[in-house]
Formats: structure tokens, sequence, C-alpha cells
């Protein structure tokens, strides 16, 4: 049965405080977290070897400038981590990291896997226009009322599955009215439990819990359901939706899931000749420069909906604004309900692609 280790300290320096002595105590050789970088205050993805450095260290800051599962996935995809190292991923990042791993992108041996039930992120271009640290207050607030912050990211606001799955341990953070002087974690893992031996804190049988209450959970789903309604909620017309894509591809590049070293669309194999454009010439009068940014939004779905973890990073590095988080919640979800699949949840459960069952879909005949 999990434990729970509490520390009389508000939860994100009770975050760092762990994390430090992990690191004097030589349990783990580095830690994975978020971290202000110089002048500015930029927050970014880096490797701390010296306790010294968690100093820096910001693991709760409500901003993912890309998902950490990703990033894991790069680091690992050549070789396992040679010694024992902790990271502080949100579930989207962790569910992500393990679809990746179901696709031997990477490794998790060698990994202390730390995460919290989620207030959600801030959108990026936020950070760009204001300082991100003087909302802090007010987040945390929200956080421990069970609110929704104002002005996440719209995937963050609609997210159903903000308890994290297959953690090592679980920070306590929505609802719980203790954050501010108590930082509760469960530890769910007997690596878990082994690891925090020694540390100055109160270890007990039964845990509180890291459940997130259920009116919190009904006020996600109704951001879910009015971010559907932008798009025409069950039909959508998707040549309005993607009408002014500029074909950058960015969301593909910080999607988690789009792995491919060579993307088709970047390949020499989606450029047309001449001869298609003098037939739609003949059409219409009028061809598009950009003929394939439709066919390729339409592509990018068919490749990563049934592992979408939701976590709106396409969204959030689209320059052209449009709703990627509405249609992949949309496209994504109807995919992993007619599979009864969820992404991220099991890492032993085989992803739908590569996965035949006899029996699936034998109504829809």
């Amino acid at each position: 049965m999990p434990k729970q280790l509490t520390l009389d300290m508000a939860a994100d320096e009770g975050l760092r405080e762990l994390l430090g002595f992990l690191l004097r105590s030589g349990r783990v050789s580095g830690v994975f977290t978020l971290s202000r970088l110089g002048a500015g205050n930029p927050v970014a993805y880096s490797l701390i070897t010296d306790p010294a450095g968690l100093d820096a260290a910001v693991p709760l800051f409500p901003l993912m400038p890309a998902n950490m599962g990703k990033q894991l996935s790069r680091l690992t995809s050549k070789q396992a981590a040679g010694k024992p190292v902790a990271a502080v991923l949100r579930p989207c990042e962790l569910r992500a990291f393990v679809e990746l791993l179901k696709r031997n992108e990477g490794s998790l041996e060698n990994f202390l896997v730390i995460s919290s039930t989620c207030g959600g992120v801030y959108p990026t271009k936020m950070a760009a226009k204001e300082n991100i640290a003087d909302r802090i207050p007010a987040y945390w607030d929200a956080v421990k009322q069970g609110e929704l912050p104002a002005d996440l990211r719209s995937a963050c606001a609609a997210c159903e599955y903000c308890v994290p799955f297959g953690a090592d341990m679980t920070l306590n953070l929505v609802g719980n009215e203790h954050l501010d002087r108590q930082c509760e974690i469960t530890l769910n893992t007997d690596k878990a439990e082994e690891s925090v031996q020694g540390i100055e804190g109160e270890l007990t049988e039964t845990p509180a819990g890291a459940d997130v209450p259920e009116a919190h959970l009904a006020k996600r789903r109704a951001q879910r359901a009015g971010l559907l309604d932008e798009i025409g909620g069950d039909a959508f017309d998707v040549e309005r939706v993607f009408g002014n894509c500029i074909g950058c591809r960015a969301c593909s590049k910080s999607c988690p899931i789009c792995y491919c070293e060579v993307c088709y669309f970047e390949s020499g194999g989606s450029d047309h000749g001449s001869q298609y454009y003098d037939t739609q010439l003949a059409k219409s009068g009028l061809a598009r420069v950009l003929p394939d940014t439709t066919l390729y939004q339409l592509v990018r779905l068919f490749h990563v909906s049934a592992s979408c973890v939701g976590c709106g990073a396409c969204a959030d590095v689209c320059p052209a604004d449009l709703p990627l988080s509405a249609v992949s919640l949309k496209v994504a979800g109807a995919v992993q309900q007619a599979f009864d699949y969820l992404p991220g949840r099991d890492i032993e459960e085989g992803i739908p692609v590569i996965t035949y069952i006899p029996e699936e879909f034998a109504g829809m005949q």
C-alpha cells in the first residue's frame, strides 16, 4: 500500500528539499527539472548534478516550454541513463514518455519518476509578453481551492487526466488546502520508499491520497465541451479549421508523439511539379502555393491520434492560432474511445496501431 511523506514546508520548497536530499545522499546522480536561466528568468528543462544548482530549480513553475516526455526520449533513445536520475514530469509529459517507450524511443531504466496532480500551465506565448512570476500567487491560490487558474493553456483547462499514471512519487497539489505549508508526497513504489529513507519528514502508512476532487474535474469537462464547441462540436469543417495553416510544421516538431526522423511532408516526395499547378489553374484559375496544408494536418492527426496525450503543445506553438487543441481533443478522443485506449495509462498496454483484436469493431459491420 502506498505511503505518504509529509515535509513541513510549502509544496514547491518541499520538492526542492526532496531533490536536494536525493542528490546529497547519492540516491540519484542527477535531476531533470525546470530551472531558471540567467537574466530575465526564462525557464528550461535542465539536468542538475550539483545540489547547489537546485537553487535555480522551479519544478512546479506553471510553464511547459516543451513536452519533457519528448526531451527524455531524445536523451535516452540511443542509450539508457547509466546512473540513477530523478525526473520531475507533469502527468501529460509522463504519459507521452510512456507512449514513446512503447515505440522503443527511449528508456526508463535508472529513472525515479516524480509527478503531481496538475493545475495546468500557462501558454508559452504569454511568457513572452509578461512576467509569469507575477501570476504565481493567484495560480497557487486557485490550485489550492480546486479551481482552474485564469488564462491557462486551453488544453490544460480541458484536461481530465491531471492525476499521473505510473509515477514513483506523486505530489498532492490540486484541491490540497495545505500545499502552502505542507508538501504531501505519495510514495507509490518500493523504489520511492527506499529513496527517501533518512529524510527529515513524517512517513505515514495511510496517505491522504493524490486524487483530484470531482468538482474540479467537472470544471475541466465543462471547459472541454466549450473548447469543442469552438470548432463545431461533433462535426467540423476541416477546410475552415485548417484554412489558415501556413505549413510551418511547428505542431509536429513540438508534438511528443511525432518522432519520425524524416517527415514525409518535409521530403521531396511531397513536392508538386508544374503539372499539378497547371491542373489546378485549369479547374478554377487559382492554385494555392501551399497546396497540402489540410492534407498535412489530416495525416498528422492520423499518425498521432491514438497516442495523443492532449498536452496542447501543438496549439501553443502555432503561429496561425489554429484550434489544434480542440481538434486533437475531438479526433484523438474518438479514436481512443473506439479502441478503449488511454495513452500512457500502462506501459504494458499495446498501442492500437500494432495490436490486433479480432473482436474489435465486430458490432460495426
